[in-house]
């Protein structure tokens, strides 16, 4: 009987679509990826659902979204939000299939420990946690991981014990040595692992000067849409940055993918050496994008492409995939099933998203035109709870909800607090508009041809979820 595939399942945390290489887009050396990307499949339209790291994460292991698995925003202190035991996960299934699971790097889907005593055993702070083994880990057999920590040079990790694993190495690097180690252990046996980078998550100077010093001199092409006359947040941190700032910001950011693309090239070596590349799907994506001053904005949370839109490669030498490039549109619930049908493994009757295999495995790359994927964000912040909370209404009403087809971004935006109260709509047709400059005017016949068409498949979806922000399409 021939062995499952591998599956090597590589995400880095808020590193945008357009930070890559091969897109020629950002001015960005990626050489290892570019090669996976030529001679592999890339979807050009892969979306995050729900633009920040606990969402994201919670739709990918569950197939199904935000409100229906119950993480609509990041696991913090103050909000008892996790990802269920219940929960039918992709980790769970791979196990009960076969497969040796192992997982690395930042988790982000439990309580926080601060959230139930001042001074967890493991040491953990603020938004960390240690998942003990047990139900929470959802059959990951392998277990080098923490919650939430942005100690790039520093890092710390837990394993099966309380007893934190202090390291004074940069950690991607020592994420990779991690996972070079379990390839070479586990190579006989069909494994599953799942390696989950921080960076280019900021603090984007905690990255090391060997990558930085490659755009030292560089000269950088900021995006069509950056804005440096105030630069901030969509979710209205207090914080701004000038164009120099932003400059060296976004040069440390590209140094930290040219590094993530480095330790790539090493984890393909890895693969080579132990004659499994090309029995193993290697899945290369984020959990969200940056905004870097466009639209003189930072981070993500928000339905811009910088955002929502994430880097997603297949490759896989000895398998069914077709070569190529798919426009074809991919919203984090759709991971789930695809790599599912793509090993062969079925799929629980949970999942909310919809394989994409099919096309990925024919002719037609770019699959049916009228495949959509849906984009959401909710208030998570704190000081926008406590406000919900005294005025005795649901945070989860609010924010925004949109629809993501091949040719149009449509969006229903109400905001972040319970005073706000009109929603505004915005459509942007991202052929004529790329750079979501110029927002389709409610007059024209485009917009009133278009939005009534959208705006009732997002009625049927938020319906779907149980989503009272529908209030506000009425």
């Amino acid at each position: 009987m021939k062995k499952q595939p591998n599956l090597l399942f590589i995400f880095a945390d808020q590193w945008r679509r357009q930070s890559t290489g091969f897109s020629n887009q950002d001015s960005i050396f990626t050489p290892n990826i570019d090669r996976l990307a030529q001679s592999g499949t890339v979807l050009t339209q892969a979306i995050s659902s729900c633009p920040l790291c606990s969402p994201y994460r919670g739709s990918l292991f569950t197939g199904k979204y935000p409100l229906s698995n119950g993480v609509y925003t990041n696991c913090k202190t103050g909000l008892d939000i996790t990802l269920k035991d219940e929960e039918i996960c992709l980790s769970d299934l791979l196990k009960t299939y076969g497969y040796q699971t192992g997982y690395i790097g930042k988790w982000h889907l439990d309580v926080p420990e601060q959230n139930h005593t001042p001074h967890p055993l493991s040491g953990a702070h603020d938004w960390d946690a240690y998942t003990p083994p047990g139900p929470k880990r959802h059959n990951f057999d392998f277990w080098y991981s923490y919650g939430a920590d942005d100690h790039h040079l520093t890092p710390h990790y837990w394993a099966d014990s309380p007893e934190q694993i202090k390291v004074n190495e940069w950690s991607i690097t020592h994420e990779t040595s991690v996972a070079i180690d379990y390839i070479n252990t586990h190579h006989h046996s069909p494994f599953a692992l799942f390696l989950s980078y921080n960076p280019p998550h900021s603090p984007y100077d905690l990255v090391p000067e060997k990558y930085l010093n490659l755009y030292k001199d560089k000269p950088l092409s900021p995006r069509k849409n950056v804005i440096y006359d105030t630069i901030g947040y969509h979710t209205h941190e207090p914080q701004t940055y000038n164009q120099a700032e932003l400059e060296i910001m976004t040069k440390q950011y590209f140094a930290a993918i040219t590094g993530l693309d480095e330790h790539i090239g090493l984890l393909v070596d890895c693969l080579k050496a132990n004659n499994v590349y090309e029995d193993t799907l290697i899945i290369i994506t984020a959990d969200h994008g940056d905004m870097m001053g466009s639209h003189g904005l930072m981070a993500k949370h928000v339905w811009y492409e910088e955002s929502i839109g994430i880097p997603f490669i297949l490759h896989w030498k000895n398998g069914t995939l077709t070569a190529g490039t798919s426009d074809i549109v991919l919203d984090t619930t759709d991971i789930m099933p695809t790599l599912l049908d793509l090993l062969s493994i079925p799929k629980p009757n949970t999942l909310q998203g919809q394989s994409v295999a099919t096309y990925l495995t024919s002719n037609d790359l770019h699959g049916p035109s009228d495949k959509v994927g849906y984009i959401c964000a909710f208030p998570g912040r704190t000081v926008f709870q406590e406000q919900f909370d005294a005025a005795h209404l649901d945070p989860k009403d609010w924010g925004w909800r949109g629809i993501r087809t091949r040719d149009y971004s449509f969006v229903i935006h109400v905001g972040y607090l319970p005073e706000c109260t009109t929603p505004t709509r915005y459509l942007y047709n991202l052929k004529a508009d790329p750079y979501q400059l110029n927002p389709i005017a409610e007059n024209t016949v485009e917009y009133q041809t278009i939005v009534p068409l959208l705006e009732a498949q997002l009625k049927t979806w938020l319906i779907s979820q149980n989503d009272c922000f529908i209030k506000w399409l009425d």
